[in-house]
């Protein structure tokens, strides 16, 4: 194993007060889907990648054991809601129920703080949803009645 030596004064050389890269706060988002403002959607969740691992062991060589890279595994992405007029994504599962199945593409736009220029986008391809989920009514509360939809997919990549 090879170890390397930080040289602080080279890095303190570098670094400017003023000059700080803060990290973009998740709450600053877009959804389309084919190109279109879907909704404003209040969550997101399972963008994830994952290499599924085979670990072998051979025979005369007990103290190793090898990993091989077999497949990938994609999540499914879950959006949540506040319920309104729009249907369009009700619309899309109504018709999948249906056997109707239309894959499409989408894309997930993370904002800088001014909500003005792109910071990341995710892109995720052939999607489809698989599931809704409905609000909680209480008549005890005020919260804004939100619908949760799982859509699976065939990929995911960052473009920027």
């Amino acid at each position: 194993m090879e170890y390397r030596m930080v040289n602080i004064e080279t890095s303190r050389k570098k670094w400017s007060p003023g000059n700080r890269t803060d990290p973009f706060l998740a709450y600053n988002f877009l959804v389309e889907i084919e190109q279109i403002p879907v909704a404003s959607f209040t969550d997101v969740s399972g963008l994830s990648i994952e290499a599924q691992v085979e670990r072998k062991s051979f025979g005369g060589e007990n103290d190793r054991e090898y990993a091989f890279i077999s497949q990938v595994k994609f999540s499914d992405i879950t959006f949540k809601k506040g319920i309104s007029n729009q249907n369009l994504l009700w619309n899309w599962y109504m018709q999948v129920i249906e056997g109707k199945i239309q894959r499409k593409n989408g894309s997930i736009y993370l904002l800088d703080p001014s909500g003005e220029s792109v910071a990341a986008i995710w892109d995720f391809y052939n999607a489809c949803p698989i599931k809704w989920e409905g609000p909680v009514f209480s008549a005890s509360s005020n919260n804004v009645a939100v619908e949760t939809l799982v859509f699976t997919h065939q990929g995911l990549s960052r473009s920027k």
